[in-house]
């Protein structure tokens, strides 16, 4: 359940209180009595900081970049293979 923050607007009054996503917004004082108890705005209790959290960031925790392919001038070299002759006699 999330804590709202609620002010005063006639005596400057506040308070902290949890309340339910579905119970409605307190309008009355509980110090004055007035009808002037608002919701104020807070910052959240956590920063999301970096370049982002994605659903494939774990999935290969250990992966490193893949190896590059080898070139063919780093191939070793293999003989043609002969050719097939015919026996004509």
């Amino acid at each position: 359940m999330p804590i709202y923050a609620y002010k005063c607007g006639a005596c400057g009054h506040a308070k902290d209180v949890l309340q339910k996503l579905s119970d409605p917004a307190l309008t009355a004082c509980p110090d004055c009595g007035a009808q002037a108890f608002a919701k104020q705005l807070t910052a959240p209790g956590f920063q999301l900081k970096g370049s982002g959290w994605y659903a494939t960031d774990f999935k290969n925790s250990g992966s490193a970049a893949p190896a590059p392919a080898p070139t063919p001038a780093a191939a070793p070299a293999t003989a043609p293979a002969p050719a097939a002759t015919a026996a004509a006699d």
